[in-house]
């Protein structure tokens, strides 16, 4: 939905409603990302010489995302340390230059990609274009931060892993929820039990027009578009060495990637249950409702803002200020992963592994039957 042709009312209502979840800073970044996607220029901005001494990131791909989470995350951390800009829609690029002080803007992903000042590569583009982005940056030696999904295809997998294994850069995916609060919490408190686990992900997501870009068949859909985000954490809360072979079982009914449901069976016995739906507009965004069971431990979480814990006797609550998708979290490890040789990247054998899961589920859910992965080690 294009919130900057809604009516005043609704967006007034919409700005009030994301000042108590975002908080004021936020919200005015999500505010002008909603304009930023819309700018068009009569005449393009001149570009500067240089922006600071210290400017070595270069971000490929200038939508929403970028613009009002990654630009937006870096700067306020680190200052002025973003080089240069790219996105096949030139406007963009340009908008994104213009409001956070770059060096440079450009439609051509080579310029970033063979800049030598430019140590750290965030890849935000179509999904389709991660993967490629990504193998360019490591065989130049930088670090690359991909947002997800890593790759759309098990040949971009397998290329994407070789890269990695043969680079001097780092990699890290953009899976933020596990770096959430909640998401650290929930994973510690999983972790001190014994025993097979039970975890349940609702996700109410946004409906999305059928011409969309996610839909069509080289982007992967809506499964690796955003279900790839619970088929990750719910990887990440089963115990290393216990999740293979897992079957998965899918639930549609017509469509093969939206109002559907999946659940996992893990080698230790842990259930996953995943249930996405996306009918209609959801005002305060995504709405994700998550519950788990371990041992003692009982846990529930809501739009990781409240969470609830308890352990025998012991009931704990949180609750934040406001909701930590964890986007901060990650976007800064990637950050220090290119500045400090002890931050480490992503093992490749952790981003075959969540690539395959996420890829085996849209296998499973087009079939529309049972597939066990039993992936092998890279």
């Amino acid at each position: 939905m294009d919130y900057t042709a809604q009516p005043f009312t609704f967006k007034t209502k919409k700005v009030l409603r994301y000042l108590r979840l975002y908080g004021p800073a936020r919200t005015l970044a999500k505010v002008r990302g909603q304009y930023h996607m819309n700018k068009r220029y009569e005449r393009l901005p001149q570009t500067s010489s240089d922006n600071g001494n210290d400017s070595h990131i270069g971000i490929i791909g200038c939508g929403n995302f970028a613009y009002s989470n990654i630009a937006y995350f870096l700067k306020k951390n680190y200052g002025r340390v973003i080089r240069g800009a790219m996105d096949i829609d030139i406007n963009r690029a340009a908008s994104l230059f213009e409001s956070y002080g770059l060096s440079y803007y450009t439609d051509d992903a080579e310029r970033i990609i063979k800049d030598p000042r430019i140590q750290l590569v965030y890849i935000a583009s179509n999904h389709a274009s991660h993967a490629e982005y990504a193998i360019a940056a490591l065989e130049r030696g930088k670090c690359v931060h991909i947002e997800k999904p890593h790759v759309v295809s098990d040949e971009q997998l397998v290329r994407l892993c070789e890269a990695m294994r043969k680079s001097g850069g780092k990699a890290a995916l953009g899976f933020n929820r596990p770096g959430s609060r909640a998401g650290r919490i929930i994973k510690s408190e999983l972790a001190r039990q014994k025993g097979a686990a039970m975890l349940n992900w609702f996700i109410a997501g946004h409906e999305i027009a059928p011409n969309h870009w996610y839909f069509q068949e080289s982007e992967g859909g809506r499964v690796l578009g955003n279900l790839c985000h619970w088929t990750d954490f719910i990887f990440q809360m089963v115990s290393p060495g216990d999740c293979f072979p897992v079957r998965i079982n899918p639930s549609r009914a017509r469509k093969s990637d939206c109002d559907i449901a999946v659940n996992y069976i893990f080698a230790d016995g842990s259930i996953g249950a995943i249930t996405f739906s996306a009918k209609g507009h959801t005002f305060e965004g995504v709405r994700e409702r998550f519950a788990a069971h371990r041992g003692n431990a009982l846990i529930s979480m809501d739009d990781f803002q409240t969470l609830t814990v308890e352990v025998a006797d012991r009931k704990y609550r949180y609750r934040s200020i406001f909701r930590d998708h964890g986007h901060k979290a990650s976007i800064c490890n990637s950050y220090n992963m290119a500045r400090s040789k002890d931050t480490p990247g992503c093992s490749t054998q952790y981003v075959w592994e969540t690539g395959l899961l996420f890829l085996r589920t849209k296998e499973a859910l087009e079939r529309n039957g049972q597939v066990t992965l039993n992936p092998k080690r890279v």
